[in-house]
């Protein structure tokens, strides 16, 4: 059978186990043999990272011809109005690529938050506001890109779901085995 790992990855550790002389690694947090990430999450980005030792669950979960839904919580700066929102709903040219359309609303601040280390900057005459981002691809700090090209930086960023997995009872560096039976593990849409 398969093993699938959720990690709630916190701030500040590097998305691999080789260590890099500068960060905390996954190694550091879960101490399972044989387990690769499914996908990054960036050194100062937070939230659920999934490993797993099924090389094709993995590619399966990454593939972005799959459409695996990845939800993201996003603090950025300022208050987004309706067009900056629909700029990220449709789709927002990087220069290198344009995004596929995103799935973006305002959200009150996620309920039992847990501090950041190091805090968030504070600026006393700039508000910040939280999104719910949902992605079916996933490029290179893609989220943050995009909140800043439609003129809102993201201030923290937090993975809260792949597909079906969330991190719903994780607190930061905690992880939990889900297990499920190899036939629905092909199954993941």
């Amino acid at each position: 059978m398969s093993r699938l790992i959720l990690l709630n990855k916190p701030y500040g550790v590097i998305c691999q186990f080789r260590p890099d002389g500068r960060h905390s690694t996954l190694k550091d947090y879960v101490p399972v043999p044989g387990v690769y990430p499914a996908g990054r999450l960036d050194t100062d980005s937070e939230g659920l990272v999934i490993l797993t030792d099924d090389g094709r669950l993995n590619h399966r979960i990454t593939d972005p011809r799959h459409k695996l839904p990845k939800t993201y919580w996003v603090q950025v700066e300022g208050i987004p109005d309706e067009r900056a929102l629909e700029k990220l709903r449709q789709g927002v040219d990087l220069g290198d690529f344009v995004t596929l359309p995103a799935e973006v609303w305002p959200m009150a601040e996620p309920p039992h938050l847990w501090p950041r280390h190091p805090p968030v900057r504070f600026r006393k005459h700039i508000p910040t506001s939280w999104l719910t981002v949902i992605l079916r691809e996933g490029k290179n700090r893609q989220v943050r890109r995009m909140t800043a090209a439609v003129g809102h930086p993201t201030l923290r960023l937090i993975r809260w779901a792949v597909g079906p997995w969330t991190l719903e009872g994780l607190a930061p560096g905690e992880w939990r085995e889900v297990r499920l039976p190899s036939r629905r593990l092909r199954q993941v849409k």
